[in-house]
């Protein structure tokens, strides 16, 4: 979808990945969604085929590959697959929890969690949002208290992708003892694994608009005990470190909208070709080629900015304003394409089995995950006015 993107290795890499997905995805997608969850044999096939934790280094096991566009490979096989909630999936283990372990976490952390991260037997959510605290994460009122070598972690967590099936999250707890808004230092990361935890607890499965073979829910905590060797990093460092993985977290959702617009008006091509209205193919009626031609644009120039933002996270220079700025842009389009995309399809692109409705559905959710657009305005206008 990328012309000139990618190399050689990629497109070999390509091939596991579509083998992988025709074999293990497409023949059970349909039953995930109506279900509202995946299999766990799915996680293990990834596993096998090495496609979990795929920037986990040589010395623990894995084959090191941090280079952006492998992880995009995989969303655009998905995404032709019609497969967007695995994409979702594997982004919040791979691009939101496994960098926190990678960058921030101790040897001996990295020695016991990256080895699970890849083998499928810990997958992971991201339990940071809260009922009264979505992207306003200092707003948080989840304590985790000291007790001695432990901590005892009490709150509740809500919009947790991966949260019934998952098998751990990366909490984010208030550790000074406050309550109201948190300060800079309020705030500590903890990964926390659910087995022989019974005080946490997943909630009744969130039955969302879309891309619901990701099941979502809210976790519960209730004096859950977290020994202090689970902590990620220092003490009050929850949110500065939540500062440094917020690139990789958005440019995630920003590839994710790239991949869906190319898939999308892909799909609507084929459509409008072969579609007919008042004896004549709609292709030859000006507003279907005008809306065409301003997609097609408004594609490539997504592309572009979605390449150099991964050429910049490849060589190490990209920043939480550039990242914003990157799924600000390309999850706004995403979400243009797909309704006007929709619309080209009359009445069918209503019904759900055609790619165009799911997706529509899907990339509704691209403007909001990982940082509102009005939140990412806002980081954007504070850079600029600094």
């Amino acid at each position: 979808m990328f012309a000139g993107f990618y190399d050689e290795i990629h497109e070999e890499f390509r091939e596991v990945v579509r083998e992988f997905v025709a074999r293990e995805v497409t023949p059970h997608y349909r039953r995930w969604d109506a279900e509202h969850r995946m299999d766990r044999s799915l996680w293990e096939a990834a596993a096998e085929n090495g496609l979990l934790g795929l920037a986990v280094g040589e010395e623990h096991g894995g084959m090191g590959l941090d280079d952006y566009r492998y992880r995009m490979v995989i969303d655009e096989e998905l995404a032709r697959a019609d497969a967007l909630a695995v994409g979702l999936a594997f982004h919040l283990h791979d691009d939101w929890v496994l960098p926190a372990v990678l960058r921030f976490g101790t040897d001996a952390q990295r020695e016991t969690w990256l080895p699970r991260f890849m083998d499928a037997s810990f997958i992971t959510s991201v339990a940071w949002t809260e009922p009264g605290a979505g992207s306003d994460l200092r707003g948080v009122r989840t304590k985790a208290v000291r007790d001695g070598d432990d901590y005892l972690i009490s709150g509740q967590k809500t919009f947790i992708g991966n949260g019934i099936t998952g098998d751990g999250a990366l909490v984010l707890a208030r550790t000074d003892g406050s309550s109201g808004r948190g300060g800079a230092e309020s705030f500590s990361l903890f990964l926390v694994e659910k087995e022989g935890n019974p005080g946490y607890r997943a909630g009744t499965q969130l039955d969302k608009m879309g891309l619901k073979a990701s099941d979502t829910a809210e976790l519960f905590f209730d004096e859950v005990r977290v020994p202090a060797e689970n902590r990620i990093g220092d003490e009050g460092q929850g949110l500065a470190m939540i500062t440094q993985l917020l690139p990789q977290g958005r440019l995630a959702v920003a590839a994710s909208a790239a991949v869906v617009a190319g898939q999308v008006l892909e799909e609507t091509l084929r459509y409008v070709r072969d579609r007919s209205a008042f004896d004549s193919p709609i292709t030859e009626y000006q507003n279907t080629r005008f809306r065409l031609a301003e997609q097609q644009v408004a594609l490539e120039a997504t592309q572009h900015y979605v390449a150099e933002t991964v050429r910049r996270f490849n060589v190490g220079e990209l920043d939480v304003v550039a990242a914003s700025k990157a799924k600000m842009w390309a999850s706004e389009r995403a979400k243009d394409a797909a309704d006007v995309c929709l619309q080209l399809h009359g009445g069918y692109g209503y019904i759900l089995e055609y790619p165009v409705a799911q997706a529509y559905l899907a990339v509704r959710l691209l403007t909001i995950f990982g940082g509102t657009s009005e939140i990412l305005r806002e980081t954007v206008a504070a850079d600029m006015l600094s």
